[in-house]
């Protein structure tokens, strides 16, 4: 999926011809450089009517004059990019004009890096693209089903959330029934599936033959579902509660959507991490996935879920947290992995020729992200993935030991226990993400 954000590009009627040559110049760069990330529009005069399709204003060049058009300035509802160096990013002679229109009440941003740019860029035209984005949940009677105890007490599954997420960022959640794509994918032919998956070249470890079919049997039901919607840019199931529809999990129909198709996923219908990763993704293009996230300090409530005895013994163990979702790390693209192995199911609730996803990230440093319910938050926490480690027979056969620096603030302040795990150091980026949507941070 090739989103740009729409540029204005505007020029001071103040500027001299070499000034006007210059400016050229530098649009010419930026249209080089980030082309990839934005459609640049036909340039306009400070003060002439802009193309109504703009998703920001943008100034390759800053002069005197911007410090004498308040009343412009203040009447724009746009957000504007400074791309003023010949480097791709901000001229630090520019800074004290950004800061003159910052206070002027203006959503500026000014890059001091390519790869900012590019995400402050690509931030944009998810913004906007989210105004039309559709969302397909198959799902019938969400937290009655398996673990019920649990289930029932997730925002994502409550009106009030999808009604709060579509008036927040413009796009629509269709609801379809779990039970009956189930059913359309056990009436498809073993050839059938057979001939859909004959590239897919998945490495597997004790997988059947019969259950990997069914697993393919699934995609080819859902993906006739998202055909027959049309323009569906992200796609869950309930698949854990509500797991006794079907002969498997979605595991590998996730993969394939996104690795042929760009489909975002939702883990268990999870509809607020569809979005979070949907904007983080997209905005970023760094591996994200979403795991269940256990702290350290949270102590036997997390073990006995995950049946197992103890923690890792470390050094720092407040400062610690185990990550796992049905059995391993959770559920990645293989693309975005280090690791990538199907193996057979781990979890008691879901049925017997269920596929888990066991992947690791590189180690090394990891963010944690998530918007927060009410869509107005975004939490960002700066982690490393220490390790991986085993606990044979539980249901954490392989997790990521995670390190974030304050384990209590942590602790306080965690909107889910489903966290967004970034491969990389995206702290800075996040920032800027965060500025393009309006959220507040909270930064652990």
């Amino acid at each position: 999926m090739n989103m740009k954000a729409t540029l204005q590009p505007v020029i001071f009627a103040e500027t001299n011809e070499r000034e006007r040559q210059e400016y050229q110049e530098q649009l010419a760069r930026i249209q080089e450089m980030y082309g990839g990330e934005a459609k640049i529009l036909p340039t306009v005069e400070l003060g002439q009517p802009m193309d109504p399709s703009a998703d920001a204003i943008l100034f390759p060049q800053l002069i005197f004059a911007a410090f004498r058009h308040d009343d412009w300035m203040k009447a724009q509802t746009l957000p504007m990019v400074v791309i003023t160096s010949r480097f791709g990013t901000v001229e630090m002679w520019d800074w004290e004009i950004v800061t003159y229109i910052r206070d002027l009440g203006l959503t500026v941003f000014a890059p001091y890096t390519e790869n900012l740019a590019k995400t402050i860029l690509r931030a944009i035209a998810v913004k906007t693209k989210l105004k039309t984005a559709r969302f397909l949940i198959f799902q019938d009677s969400p937290g009655e089903g398996m673990q019920a105890y649990i289930f029932k007490k997730f925002y994502w599954w409550e009106k009030q959330s999808t009604e709060k997420i579509e008036q927040t960022f413009g796009c629509k959640l269709i609801y379809r029934s779990y039970r009956a794509v189930c059913e359309k994918a056990k009436a498809i032919s073993d050839d059938e599936a057979r001939a859909v998956a004959a590239d897919w070249n998945l490495p597997m470890e004790d997988v059947p033959e019969s259950a990997f079919l069914k697993n393919v049997k699934s995609y080819i039901a859902i993906k006739r579902e998202i055909a027959e919607i049309g323009g569906v840019d992200g796609v869950g199931a309930n698949c854990l509660n509500e797991s006794f529809h079907s002969d498997v999990t979605p595991c590998l129909a996730w993969n394939m959507l996104f690795e042929r198709d760009g489909l975002i996923w939702a883990c268990e219908g999870d509809t607020l991490s569809m979005i979070s990763a949907y904007i983080l993704y997209h905005s970023l293009k760094m591996p994200v996935m979403m795991t269940n996230l256990y702290p350290f300090l949270v102590g036997m409530a997390a073990l006995a879920h995950e049946k197992i005895q103890k923690f890792p013994e470390i050094e720092d163990p407040d400062c610690h947290a185990l990550g796992v979702h049905c059995g391993y790390f959770g559920f990645a693209p293989r693309s975005f992995c280090s690791c990538w192995t199907a193996r057979p199911k781990v979890l008691e609730i879901v049925q017997p020729d269920s596929c888990a996803v066991d992947c690791c990230f590189p180690k090394g440093k990891a963010t944690l992200a998530k918007i927060y319910p009410g869509f107005e938050k975004l939490s960002v926490i700066g982690a490393e993935i220490e390790d991986y480690v085993e606990y044979p027979g539980s249901d954490c056969r392989r997790g990521a030991l995670i390190r974030y620096d304050n384990g209590h603030q942590v602790m306080d302040n965690l909107c889910s226990h489903h966290s967004l795990v970034i491969s990389g150091d995206a702290k800075p980026e996040l920032h800027q993400i965060a500025r393009v949507f309006g959220f507040r941070e909270v930064v652990l």
